[in-house]
């Protein structure tokens, strides 16, 4: 039986909303999406049919805790893109460190919170 069909969102939890968004939308290029007042700070991106939900923790919330290094093998998200030169030249414009496995079009960095992201542009 097959359960799950797709993915709908992944969710992080992060510090500071504003950070978080200027990484996502301004860095990665995800775009705001409608979200309903849940009583707390956050935002809806989106992303191809998905979503990636911030949600501002308060402070002393324990959210879960990111890698302490910018490690392939640490849960991860990661999302397709076109140009792995393009987006690599384009992170480290922004200052991002980067670990790369360019014959295989895979490229990882952290957000602001330190959460891995996976930058892939192709399926092997």
């Amino acid at each position: 039986m097959k359960v799950v069909r797709s993915v709908d969102h992944i969710s992080f939890s992060v510090r500071d909303l504003d950070t978080s968004l200027r990484f996502y939308c301004d860095v990665l290029g995800l775009e705001k999406a409608p979200r309903p007042d849940l009583g707390f700070p956050g935002a809806w991106l989106t992303v191809g049919d998905a979503q990636v939900h911030l949600l501002q923790v308060p402070e002393g919330f324990d959210g879960g805790t990111p890698p302490p290094s910018l490690n392939p093998l640490a849960s991860h998200a990661a999302f397709g893109i076109d140009d792995h030169a393009a987006t690599r030249d384009h992170l480290k414009r922004h200052g991002h460190e980067i670990f790369e496995l360019e014959a295989s079009g895979q490229m990882w960095v952290k957000d602001p919170d330190g959460y891995i992201i996976e930058l892939i542009s192709s399926r092997r």
